[in-house]
């Protein structure tokens, strides 16, 4: 149903993920690329035209290739937790 959160943006919200815009190329890999270079992880998922609403619907379909839309996601990068494994790997901690 349009204007409503789809399932997958719910279990993306409550993973830390914020939904950034939804936008095609080429300014699509020139955000992910400024995303990731300001710290963040980024995830894409692709645009279902159906559950946008109206308007927005509209503008892309006069755009003509929705079928390269996506709509970024990001979140902070997480320092991943150091293993005893990965502590005895590195020449630092040996």
């Amino acid at each position: 149903m349009p204007g409503r959160k789809s399932s997958v943006e719910e279990k993306l919200r409550k993973n830390g993920w914020v939904k950034r815009t939804t936008i095609g190329e080429p300014r699509l890999s020139e955000c992910v690329e400024l995303y990731e270079s300001l710290g963040f992880e980024v995830h894409l998922e692709p645009v279902v035209l159906s559950e946008l609403d109206e308007e927005c619907r509209k503008c892309y379909e006069l755009e003509g290739d929705s079928g390269t839309l996506k709509t970024i996601y990001t979140r902070p990068k997480t320092e991943k937790k150091k293993t005893k494994k990965a502590e005895k790997a590195c020449p630092i901690f040996s």
